[in-house]
């Protein structure tokens, strides 16, 4: 399964940026596919809190529209909603022991955690920070 990181989200949703075209046409084959895939939840929660936000677009998207965005993307019928599992905290510390990870990093080591325990086999993200877990293939999409 795939998974989708925050930035391709946003890209994909902000016709503002440059990789609009690309992360769109990326998720647009992922919802109309067959193959199941998914979106971590904290990757939705952040992905709210990005294109809303005035200091980063102007003019930011909506609450109204940023949600309905995001219910579009939950009506793909192939499309799963990822959370913790029961054994996040074991995967968490894991992740952050093996990489030496700490401060910002410890949000991309629970969308890895979350990713892991669910059996993503590669996850969507123009992020290099998610190096820091070889355990999780991550695949650049834009390029």
């Amino acid at each position: 399964m795939i998974a989708v990181d925050t930035n391709v989200l946003v890209y994909a949703h902000r016709r503002d940026s440059p990789h609009h075209q690309a992360a769109a046409e990326a998720i647009h084959r992922l919802g109309r596919g067959s193959t199941p895939w998914a979106i971590p939840w904290p990757c939705v929660h952040e992905f709210l809190a990005i294109v809303t936000h005035p200091r980063i677009y102007r003019p930011p998207t909506t609450v109204p529209e940023a949600l309905a965005a995001v219910d579009a993307l939950r009506s793909a019928p192939t499309l799963h909603m990822l959370a913790e599992t029961a054994n996040h905290g074991e995967v968490l510390a894991r992740l952050l022991a093996s990489g030496q990870v700490s401060g910002p990093k410890v949000h991309d080591a629970r969308i890895a955690a979350i990713c892991l325990a669910h059996g993503v086999a590669e996850l969507w993200s123009a992020d290099r920070d998610f190096s820091w877990f070889p355990e999780l293939k991550v695949v650049n999409p834009l390029i």
